[in-house]
């Protein structure tokens, strides 16, 4: 099925992540220390540790980065102890936004993700108040250009939930999160490379940003993620370039 042009916002999102590597190394070094922490060290018995060490290795991250933070989270190395928290809010016109954040201080934490949605125009909400809003699933995108027809045989004959193209022919693939990671490595199989890929918070729904509220909107999303103790911000809002 056809659906709005996004591959403007994807292309953007891939570029300020490739930006900010540094940043990226953090943040994965603590999604592979909890990862371990909570289902083990054995990446073929954990798919949250498997898809963390992928990332890792599409970032370029050292293995020896790698191993350390996974004897952190398995109790073999000292360090922080994070713990998950996930804030809700909404942005510009009342758009939906999720931040996912790890933390070993959840005062400093909260006490700065409501300073960047104040101070960018937006509001924190309460536990609940947007996620109804989003669907957890695996989520795997393809360039423009990429032959549909093979790859959506090749995405439901893995099990994939949907395909849609988007309007410049840009392809999305979703999965049940769990099974992500198996889906992937049968698309990688079958010939077809990612742009990007990973488990989201995808929403159902979307806001369409032109103009000055698009780069109000913009603001607030790169304060927030720009914040240390954030992992990932999602939300419903297109913004159009």
């Amino acid at each position: 099925m056809a659906g709005h042009s996004k591959w403007a916002n994807i292309k953007h999102k891939k570029a300020a992540t490739d930006a900010k590597r540094g940043k990226i190394w953090t943040r994965l070094i603590k999604e592979i220390t909890v990862a371990a922490r909570m289902g083990g060290g054995d990446i073929a018995a954990n798919p949250r540790l498997r898809l963390a060490i992928d990332k890792a290795a599409d970032a370029n991250m050292p293995k020896d980065n790698v191993q350390r933070a996974i004897q952190r989270g398995t109790g073999g190395l000292d360090g922080a102890n994070y713990e998950e928290i996930r804030y809700e809010g909404y942005g510009i016109n009342g758009a939906a936004i999720i931040v996912d954040c790890m933390t070993d201080n959840r005062v400093r934490t909260v006490a700065e993700v409501r300073h960047a949605f104040s101070k960018f125009g937006g509001n924190m909400g309460t536990e609940g108040s947007v996620a109804f809003l989003f669907k957890h699933c695996g989520q795997l995108l393809y360039a423009p250009g990429t032959n549909e027809d093979a790859l959506m045989e090749a995405a439901l004959e893995a099990g994939a939930e949907d395909v849609i193209t988007d309007d410049e022919g840009g392809i999305e693939v979703l999965t049940p999160p769990h099974d992500f990671s198996i889906i992937k490595d049968a698309l990688e199989k079958a010939g077809f490379k990612t742009e990007m890929a990973e488990v989201v918070m995808k929403p159902t729904t979307e806001t369409v940003f032109a103009g000055e509220d698009g780069q109000k909107m913009q603001k607030l999303l790169d304060a927030l993620e720009n914040l240390d103790d954030v992992q990932e911000v999602y939300s419903n809002a297109l913004i159009e370039e």
